[in-house]
């Protein structure tokens, strides 16, 4: 952040060959060491040892108490592995998944063939069988998102919801919902709509975790600690500022620039740093307290997710829903995600954290923090591999350069790998099951929380 710089069984075999010439009474034979065995998911991403700032701010926004807390976490840790493993076996059938519970106990998968109920419930889920498979979903969503025109601050938001298996549209009526699924040539029975009078704004005058100034104007907070080679830096959101924009920090000492962004379409920047500051694993929790960045693995819909922004603080709530598109008033943006918890102006930019995994940095939303609101994040996995970042962690804090195009078919760390993604190492086949940035740590052999031999 801106402100702290912050070969033995041969030679056992010659001695025993001695012995025995010798006259001398061989030596027992010894049993070999148990295997030591392979860390859980929670330990692979350290939701075993969560932040005290984390589960004072999960106790109070999430009404639980500390062994609740510290219980869905690891839960959600689990059920991100499960989910992965059965999202990977089910291929086209699979209509996504989702935790529940006040510890995030109920794992829940949805399938599109009946058939895959028991397979479902050895892998550690509940099953649901639906009509409509994540890909057509997907499908019916690029259609509506291909289909606004404008601005179109009359249907601002678009998403998959998995639970109800079905694209939903959030607009100021009915009329204009209607219009935009008609234009789509979109299935009716794939949509709900939702009649809202809240139009997602982006939050420009706003910080998140630590405040920096643009241009000596605007405010916007830091997201997370990065590195590109020797050049440190932060990930933010792209309406903050322009490539090329000057940046002050905290203080208003002279910071940075930004060397990337990307609004609308993607909410997405990133700033270098002079040699004046150094990026930190950090983010700013509850009482000015710093929650450590270990990775960035992503989280289940319905998982609990934090948000440090400079003008609201700290505050918790639930990831509603992925890959969710939303028309601001300078444009649309796709791929965010949907969350219960608030903010304000002030707050873009800004960090969302899953017990220690990053998950974006703060783009716009509706409402505030004491009526309550709704809130989007562009996921920082994008950023990362877009921009050829390295995420600031606690767990690797020399960190390793976002490796080169052309090492898609081997591990390296620095690269982001999704669901699925397959990679080859000393001629064992992984297979992806979480999104993250991979890590020095989290060889696949090393880390069956996130990989799986196939």
């Amino acid at each position: 952040m801106v402100h702290r710089p912050v070969s033995a069984a041969c030679a056992a075999l010659t001695v025993l060959g001695a012995l025995v010439l010798t006259g001398l009474p061989a030596a027992a034979a010894v049993e070999p060491p148990a295997p030591t065995p392979a860390p859980s998911a929670a330990e692979t991403l350290g939701a075993n040892s969560p932040s005290p700032v984390v589960l004072r701010a999960l106790e109070r926004d999430l009404r639980l108490t500390e062994t609740q807390a510290r219980t869905r976490l690891v839960n959600e840790a689990e059920a991100g592995t499960r989910a992965g493993r059965l999202q990977n076996a089910l291929g086209k059938r699979f209509a996504g998944a989702w935790v529940s519970g006040a510890t995030s106990a109920d794992l829940t998968v949805a399938t599109t063939d009946a058939a895959d109920g028991p397979a479902i419930e050895a892998g550690g889920a509940r099953a649901v069988v639906v009509k409509t498979p994540l890909k057509d979903l997907r499908k019916a969503k690029r259609k509506l998102d291909r289909s606004v025109t404008g601005k179109a601050l009359d249907t601002p938001v678009r998403y998959i919801d998995v639970r109800t298996n079905r694209v939903t549209v959030q607009a100021t009526s009915r009329a204009a919902a209607d219009a935009l699924v008609k234009a789509a040539g979109v299935d009716s029975a794939l949509v709900d709509v939702k009649v809202s009078a809240d139009r997602p704004r982006a939050l420009y005058d706003i910080r998140g975790g630590d405040a920096f100034y643009i241009d000596g104007t605007a405010r916007c907070s830091i997201g997370f600690g990065v590195t590109k080679g020797d050049q440190q830096g932060f990930a933010t959101a792209g309406h903050c500022g322009k490539a090329g924009a000057t940046t002050t920090g905290y203080n208003q000492v002279a910071q940075g620039t930004f060397q990337a962004s990307v609004f609308p379409g993607q909410d997405m920047a990133w700033v270098g740093v002079n040699s004046d500051w150094t990026a930190t694993p950090a983010v700013k929790g509850e009482g000015d307290q710093d929650v450590l960045t270990a990775g960035s693995v992503q989280a289940l819909t319905g998982a609990a997710v934090c948000r440090s922004g400079s003008t609201t603080g700290w505050h918790c709530g639930t990831i509603e829903q992925h890959d969710t598109s939303v028309n601001y008033a300078e444009g649309t943006v796709d791929g965010v995600t949907r969350t219960t918890v608030c903010a304000e102006p002030g707050d873009s930019g800004g960090s969302y954290i899953s017990g220690v995994q990053a998950q974006g940095v703060t783009s716009g939303g509706s409402g505030d923090c004491t009526s309550g609101g709704t809130t989007f994040y562009q996921p920082i996995n994008p950023v990362l591999s877009a921009y050829g970042l390295t995420l600031k962690t606690s767990t690797s804090e020399s960190g390793a350069s976002a490796p080169e195009d052309g090492q898609q078919g081997s591990w390296a760390a620095g690269r982001v790998y999704q669901v699925g993604a397959r990679v080859t190492v000393d001629g064992v086949t992984y297979e992806c099951l979480q999104s993250h940035q991979a890590q020095a740590a989290w060889q696949p052999a090393l880390a069956p929380g996130l990989w799986q031999r196939v």
